[in-house]
């Protein structure tokens, strides 16, 4: 053990060496946790303004939806959640959305079910999904068709619902159910080319309608959009800079150790 430093040299070195290596280790490690904590407030005030957008738009007339030549540049935080009409007819076909709703559902019906998604040919010629409503898992498996009337191409209907982006499922989401039409991500994209939807003019949103426009006896029990958005950023923040605190209360305590410390010729 030759190689080793003997304590009595260790302790006979200067404080100021003896802290260089844990004070620059000490110094990364303090720019990660202010960094980390900075970029959660960051998080925070994205988030914050996400929310107020959202409930604005919430509470607004609705707009008309953008049509294709403003979809290249649309801007995704402006248009989600955003209450838009269109109009047109719906197409044949359906597609389901696994889901389930709970307490706070809107409507009178909740528990594990289905959001009911039908292409819709707008009047400028392009087309949508739109989610038209909840049924509860029970009545989907007996009688779903019943429950959305057949689409009439001569008749022209103005319809009104919240916008919102289609959603990637992740490595966590199981694969749809073509077969069955049932998928467990709102991937309305995915739908709308398994109904084999015209890509040409086929838009990158879908519409939830409004719950005024649920079906007969209340299903599919529209409006039921779930507006919720966890924050906890400001906690996140809060908890990278206490470490980051504890990493400097931890350090100048090890310092003043150090520096208390005498040699053992200094005692002699």
């Amino acid at each position: 053990m030759s190689d080793l430093i003997p304590q009595s040299e260790l302790q006979s070195q200067s404080p100021l060496r003896r802290l260089l290596v844990p004070a620059a280790v000490a110094a990364l490690a303090l720019g990660v946790l202010l960094n980390l904590g900075l970029w959660q407030l960051d998080r925070l005030a994205w988030k914050t303004a996400l929310i107020a957008k959202v409930e604005t738009d919430l509470a607004a007339a609705p707009v008309p939806a953008p049509g294709p030549d403003a979809w290249p540049t649309l801007d995704p935080f402006e248009i989600d959640y955003r209450h838009v009409s269109v109009t047109g007819h719906f197409l044949a076909g359906n597609a389901y959305y696994f889901t389930s709703l709970g307490e706070d559902a809107k409507g009178r019906f909740q528990g594990p079910g289905y959001m009911v998604y039908s292409p819709f040919r707008t009047s400028g010629g392009w087309t949508l999904m739109i989610n038209r409503g909840f049924l509860p898992q029970e009545i989907w498996r007996i009688e779903r068709e019943m429950f959305v009337e057949e689409p009439n191409p001569e008749t022209q209907i103005t319809i009104t619902g919240l916008l919102r982006l289609s959603e990637q499922p992740n490595w966590t989401t199981p694969a749809a159910d073509t077969d069955n039409m049932v998928w467990f991500a709102r991937d309305t994209i995915h739908m709308s080319k398994t109904l084999k939807v015209p890509s040409q003019k086929r838009a990158p949103f879908s519409v939830d309608l409004d719950g005024a426009f649920s079906g007969l006896n209340g299903l599919p029990q529209a409006g039921e959009t779930v507006v919720r958005f966890k924050n906890d950023h400001l906690g996140y923040a809060l908890t990278w800079f206490g470490l980051a605190a504890t990493l400097v209360g931890v350090f100048f305590t090890y310092a003043l150790t150090v520096f208390r410390q005498t040699s053992p010729d200094d005692d002699a």
